[in-house]
């Protein structure tokens, strides 16, 4: 199960920070993404992150404003937002791929596990 926290309320240029918690398994050797969904749109995948060194990918329309993070010993991944804009706006999921040594990837498929989406809005 994963379950992810942190989403809300904020003005433009403002910060937050999304968590997800794992439970009943290790992120450990697994790949772990951020994806996002505004109404009418695709999912988007923002961000992923492997076990390899290095391994980070980033939407170029969140480079430079969200880091990507993991903790494998207390099972739980992290987005920091910073910079925010109304264009960031929607409900924000995590995702964690089966056991791999693969690259990590922004594409859904490669996630068998989501969290529920938390919801971000971004408006003055």
């Amino acid at each position: 199960q994963l379950v992810g926290s942190g989403g809300g309320l904020v003005q433009p240029g403002g910060s937050l920070r999304l968590s997800c918690a794992a439970s009943g398994f290790s992120l450990e050797s697994r790949n772990i993404g951020w994806f996002r969904q505004a109404p009418g749109k695709e999912r988007e995948g923002v961000s992923c992150i492997s076990n390899r060194p290095g391994d980070v990918k980033y939407a170029d329309s969140v480079k430079g404003r969200f880091t990507i993070s993991r903790h494998n010993a207390n099972g739980t991944m992290y987005l920091e937002m910073n910079n925010l804009n109304p264009e960031d706006t929607a409900v924000y999921y995590c995702a964690v791929g089966r056991p791999s040594t693969a690259f990590c990837s922004r594409t859904p498929g490669q996630y068998s596990r989501w969290g529920q989406g938390t919801q971000v809005t971004v408006s003055s």
